[in-house]
C-alpha cells in the first residue's frame, strides 16, 4: 500500500516514470545499491527521527552517518530515531521503504548536504523493493523539503 501512495504522489508531480520496482530487496543501502545498479553512496536513505514528538525525515547519502552533535546544532535536540514498530504509524511507510513521498503531513523533510555531490540519487519509494531515480533538483521538488542541513559525517575527508 505504501508503494502505491508514494507512486501516486510522484505521479501527481510528473515524476512517477522515475520509479523503479525491484525483484530483489532494497531495504538496506547495500541491497538497494545492488538492486538498483548504483554505488551505495548514491542511495538517498531516509532517516526518521522524533523532534519535539513529531517525525522529522532526513535524507542523506548512503555512505553518510548522522552525527549527534551536528544534529543537535540544527534541531536543538539529541538525535532520537523513531522506533521501528511505530515508524509506519508516524510517517506512513514501514522500515525498509521509508521515504518522503506520500508521507504523512506531520513529517517534516530535510535534505543533508551529503547528497549535493551527486547528479542523481535513489531514495526508496514506500516499500523494500523499490527506488526512485532523481536528479538533485527533482529530489528538491519531490520532497518539498524545508531545506538543506549538514548533520552527517563519514562522507567527506575533512569532517
Amino acid at each position: 500500500m505504501s508503494f502505491d501512495v508514494a507512486k501516486a504522489y510522484l505521479d501527481s508531480i510528473g515524476l512517477s516514470d522515475r520509479v523503479i520496482a525491484t525483484e530483489a530487496p532494497s531495504s538496506t543501502v547495500e541491497e538497494a545499491a545492488e538492486a538498483l545498479g548504483c554505488k551505495p553512496e548514491h542511495i538517498a536513505k531516509t532517516m526518521a527521527f522524533l523532534v519535539d514528538e513529531a517525525p522529522v525525515l532526513v535524507l542523506c547519502a548512503g555512505d553518510a552517518r548522522v552525527n549527534n552533535s551536528m544534529f543537535k546544532q540544527v534541531f536543538h535536540t539529541k538525535a532520537k530515531m523513531i522506533p521501528g514498530d511505530v515508524v509506519e504509524g508516524l510517517v506512513g511507510h514501514a522500515p525498509g521503504g521509508v521515504c518522503p513521498f506520500g508521507a504523512k503531513p506531520a513529517a517534516r523533510v530535510f535534505l543533508d548536504e551529503s547528497l549535493r555531490r551527486f547528479e542523481v540519487v535513489y531514495p526508496a519509494c514506500g516499500n523494500d523493493h523499490s527506488g526512485v531515480r532523481l536528479t538533485i533538483p527533482e529530489l528538491e521538488l519531490a520532497t518539498r523539503a524545508e531545506g538543506w542541513v549538514d548533520v552527517c559525517r563519514g562522507w567527506r575527508e575533512d569532517v
